[in-house]
C-alpha cells in the first residue's frame, strides 16, 4: 500500500504565504495594524514505489508573532482592509502599545491529502509548518493638537 508519510509532507517544497501589513511598514502605537498572510493551496506531483502520487496541501492554521513579545494562533488569514477600515480591528490585527521598530513574523500550518494513481484522496497524518519572509515594522507615535489659529489669516500661528 502507496502513503504518504508526514516525513515526506514536511519535506515537500511549500511555498510560505506572503505576509502583508497595514497600514505598511510604518504604524501607529496605540492603533490597529493589520497584518494578514496570502496564502494559497498547493498541489505536488511524486512517484512513491512507481505510482503516481498527487499531494495537495492548504493551510489550516497561521501563527502570528507580532515582534513585541505577543503572539496569536487563528484559523483565518486576515486580509486587507479598504482604506477607509485602516486602524479598525481585524482578527488578525494588533495594537503595538510602545514605540520602535519590530519584526513581525508568520508561522502557516498546513495539512495534506493525496491521492494514489488518481484515486480518492486520503488524509496524511501530521502537518507542515512554513514560515514567511518577515516583516520590519516602524511604530510611531501620533499626537493630536487643536489650534485655534487660522493659518490663512496668522501664517506665523502655532500650528501653521
Amino acid at each position: 500500500m502507496v502513503a504518504v508519510t508526514e516525513r515526506q509532507l514536511r519535506e515537500l517544497p511549500i511555498v510560505a504565504p506572503l505576509l502583508g501589513a497595514q497600514p505598511g511598514r510604518h504604524t501607529l502605537k496605540g492603533a490597529e495594524t493589520n497584518l494578514y498572510a496570502e496564502p494559497a493551496e498547493q498541489s505536488f506531483e511524486l512517484t512513491i514505489a512507481g505510482r503516481r502520487v498527487q499531494v495537495r496541501v492548504a493551510p489550516v492554521e497561521y501563527r502570528w508573532s507580532y515582534g513585541d513579545g505577543t503572539a496569536l494562533s487563528t484559523a483565518v488569514p486576515g486580509g486587507p482592509v479598504p482604506p477607509a477600515q485602516l486602524g479598525e480591528r481585524t482578527e488578525t490585527s494588533h495594537v503595538y502599545r510602545s514605540t520602535g521598530d519590530v519584526t513581525a513574523s508568520l508561522t502557516t500550518v498546513f495539512a495534506g491529502r493525496f491521492s494514489v494513481d488518481g484515486g480518492p484522496l486520503q488524509p496524511i497524518a501530521g502537518t507542515a509548518a512554513v514560515t514567511s519572509v518577515p516583516r520590519d515594522l516602524s511604530v510611531w507615535r501620533s499626537e493630536v493638537r487643536l489650534y485655534a489659529d487660522d493659518c490663512n489669516i496668522n501664517p506665523n500661528g502655532q500650528g501653521c
